[in-house]
This record gives structure tokens, C-alpha cells and sequence, in this order.
């Protein structure tokens, strides 16, 4: 079985990590779609500050991912026709837009299942980004003593 789930994936943290590793477990092949710059730049205000390619890079290197494919529309039909997915794994932010509405009818007219997880409300990168900024603002104005 293929197994298949996408994201943007910038900042790649423990909650990644808890997604890719239980999407493993429910197949023999796991795939995992990578949002290109322009594609996030389309829906989100916070916009990767890490490049598409060195995303992809991390995650052809962990041991649970055997694949890492991008995509440069915001559409999965294509992907998972390629590649015969079985199960598409996704957030509980799904949502009903119409990419993922025509994505639902696809895997639904081919017997296909999707799998709904939640997130580990413990961290996100847009939490990271946060956390980096309130971090750099608070030494900014910190004064140092020199003795």
C-alpha cells in the first residue's frame, strides 16, 4: 500500500516528525508531497523561510519517508493518479476548498481512503517563527554591562 500526504513542511519539528512517522506505519511505501514556494505563497501569509528544495532535502532523509515529490499547483489529483496512492493522509485544518473537494471525489471514485489526523498542539512552525521573533526583539533591547 501507498500511503501519501502532503504539507509545506518548513521548519521541520517534532510534530512533522509524529505525522511522517504514523503515516509509515500504514503502508509498505510512504510518499510525501512538498508544497512549492509559490504554491504556500498562493494560501498562506507566513511563507517559507526555508527553500523547497532544502525541505525536500530533509525529508528524503529521514528513515520513515521513502519518497519526496513537490508540487507546484495547489491540486493533489495529479500526484496521487502518478502515483497510485491507496491512503492520503491529511490535517484536521482540511477544509473544504475545491482542491480538496475534487481530491475527496478522486480517491472516492477509485476506492481509495483518506485519513484524517490531528496536530501536536504542542509546536508548528508558524509557532517557531513566533518564538524566533519574540526572541530577537527581547535581546534587542536587552543593555549589556561591560566590565
Amino acid at each position: 500500500m501507498i500511503i501519501y500526504t502532503v504539507g509545506t513542511f518548513d521548519l521541520l519539528h517534532v510534530g512533522h516528525l509524529a505525522l511522517l512517522e504514523y503515516c509509515k506505519t500504514l503502508g509498505d511505501k510512504f510518499v510525501v508531497g512538498v508544497a512549492s514556494d509559490e504554491v504556500v505563497n498562493s494560501y498562506k501569509l507566513n511563507v517559507p523561510v526555508i527553500p523547497l528544495s532544502q525541505r525536500m532535502e530533509m525529508l528524503k532523509a529521514l528513515k520513515c519517508v521513502d519518497a519526496v515529490v513537490s508540487y507546484d499547483e495547489l491540486e493533489y489529483v495529479t500526484n496521487c493518479k502518478e502515483l497510485n496512492i491507496d491512503i492520503f493522509v491529511i490535517g484536521e485544518d482540511w477544509g473544504d476548498k475545491p482542491h480538496n473537494i475534487a481530491v475527496e471525489k478522486y480517491l472516492k471514485s477509485e476506492g481509495k481512503k483518506l485519513v484524517q489526523v490531528s496536530y501536536n498542539p504542542k509546536t508548528s512552525s508558524t509557532k517557531i517563527k513566533q518564538n524566533v521573533i519574540a526572541q530577537t526583539q527581547k535581546t534587542k533591547y536587552m543593555t549589556y554591562t561591560v566590565v
